[in-house]
């Protein structure tokens, strides 16, 4: 990490500060000193470089910032310049503009709602942005109002293109937790780049500019039902053609969603008056056909779970996962697990018990689907009271303040997301292989196994 004052080796640049700092990224505010003028000097962390992951992550970061020089030399108003990628001291650097203004949140924040018009055409401006973005096969994954910069005299600017969703985290992003209200679940929970994510995005940032509130978190749509308040239930002076392209740009499914920034942009300025459809039926789950191999370091033998999970019996299923955890652990005599056995366990078994259940639940259940639901919730390895019980009433393990019994979990198809395995399997009375309870030991078992499967690539 560099500090103020340090100059640099290979360009005349001088830090002047460090403006953000992610697991990813590290985001610095820079002097070039034969110009005298400040940019931002963007470079992946370094204590990334042991990770096996990490070429792949340069190669990225290295293809992205060619991508972003690009787009540069199109001059778009509205889209961050990119003025220099460089290597220093074996660390990648990529040099952008310092956009001086207000970002549209903190405008919102002190003037209040914008009037519909000039919101309309802050959005639309961003939009032909992220449409060009979208031509170049880049998606922005983090157009949220923090990231919207507005100036005096010019159109707005939506900076920390490109690898700001996914590799480098912004300073918004960690000051702002209600920015996870402006992502759809999918980019929660697998890391979505298709367009739909940008357009989830933008959508719920016009809602904000309009309402000053934040649509319902998406998840919390997804895993618990909840409802999406139109934003013309929140401000009456919303026209109804915004007020349905914004509903629109919100569908918690990516295929009910505008395709394309530009089929966005016709709803938010369109040329005939738009007639509203209804939604289509739900999709049926399938269950997928395909072999795979049952592997274990220990010579457990998964065919019962798998006979389980194909015919959809899902109790039995979380029985049987319940029982091979416990023989994993070599604890089946004592019925359950410590936090001290979770790092033990073999990644090879944690993943074919993972992909038996993703397989037959069509991604809806699984050790994997678990963990992404919980590090959206901000936590990946420690342990955090009020972080589990928010997890737990996200897949319905906790319901009005309280711990579900194993009897009472939900043994269907139609559960909520991640639902299952529950890590209870009901195999004494009362008594839940991870701990002898249904919170803190439990919880911190499960955590744990979280963030063993980090290691495990899962």
């Amino acid at each position: 990490m560099w500090t103020p004052g340090e100059r640099l080796r290979n360009r005349p640049y001088q830090i002047e500060s460090l403006l953000g700092q992610g697991g990813f990224g590290l985001t610095y505010k820079a002097r070039h000193l034969p110009l005298n003028h400040l940019v931002v000097i963007k470079t992946p962390n370094a204590n990334l470089q042991n990770d096996p992951e990490y070429p792949k992550f340069l190669q990225r970061f290295i293809k992205e910032g060619q991508t972003l020089a690009q787009l540069s030399q199109k001059a778009h108003p509205s889209i961050v310049r990119v003025n220099d990628l460089f290597e220093e001291e074996a660390i990648y650097c990529l040099v952008m503009d310092l956009i001086v203004g207000e970002s549209l949140f903190e405008c919102v924040q002190k003037q209040g709602i914008l009037p519909e018009p000039e919101a309309i055409e802050i959005i639309c401006q961003i939009g032909d942005a992220l449409t060009i973005v979208h031509q170049m096969g880049m998606v922005h994954r983090d157009a949220h109002p923090g990231n919207i910069m507005l100036r005096k005299g010019t159109p707005a600017v939506l900076i920390d293109f490109g690898i700001a969703g996914e590799i480098l985290p912004t300073i918004f992003s960690y000051e702002h937790p209600a920015n996870r209200s402006f992502a759809p679940y999918e980019q929660h929970l697998d890391g979505s780049r298709e367009p739909t994510v940008d357009i989830y995005c933008l959508a719920a940032s016009l809602y904000y500019t309009l309402t000053g509130q934040v649509p319902t978190n998406s998840l919390k749509r997804k895993l618990q039902d909840a409802p999406l308040v139109p934003p013309n239930k929140r401000n009456s002076q919303i026209s109804d053609s915004i007020n349905y392209a914004i509903m629109k740009g919100l569908a918690l499914e990516a295929k009910d969603r505008p395709q394309t920034m530009q089929d966005f942009m016709t709803l938010i300025q369109p040329s005939q008056p738009i007639i509203v459809s209804p939604p289509p039926p739900k999709q049926q789950i399938l269950n997928p056909s395909e072999t795979m191999q049952l592997i274990s370091a220990k010579g457990i033998d998964y065919r019962r779970l798998e006979a389980f999970l194909a015919s959809g019996n899902w109790k039995d299923a979380d029985q049987e996962t319940a029982k091979k955890m416990l023989e994993i652990a070599g604890r089946e005599k004592e019925g359950w697990v410590k936090v001290s056995d979770i790092d033990r366990f073999p990644c090879e078994d944690l993943c074919t018990i993972d992909r038996l259940w993703s397989k037959y639940s069509n991604g809806r259940f699984g050790f994997s689907v678990q963990k992404r639901v919980y590090e959206s919730l901000g936590e990946t390895q420690n342990y955090d009271k009020k972080t589990w019980e928010e997890f737990g009433e996200l897949v319905g393990w906790r319901v009005n303040n309280a711990w579900l019994w194993c009897n009472d979990i939900q043994f269907t198809p139609d559960a909520p997301i991640a639902h299952l395995p529950s890590f209870s399997g009901c195999v004494g009375v009362g008594v839940w292989v991870f701990g002898l309870g249904r919170g803190v030991v439990r919880g911190k078992c499960v955590v744990r196994l979280y963030f063993h499967l980090e290691n495990c690539k899962l």
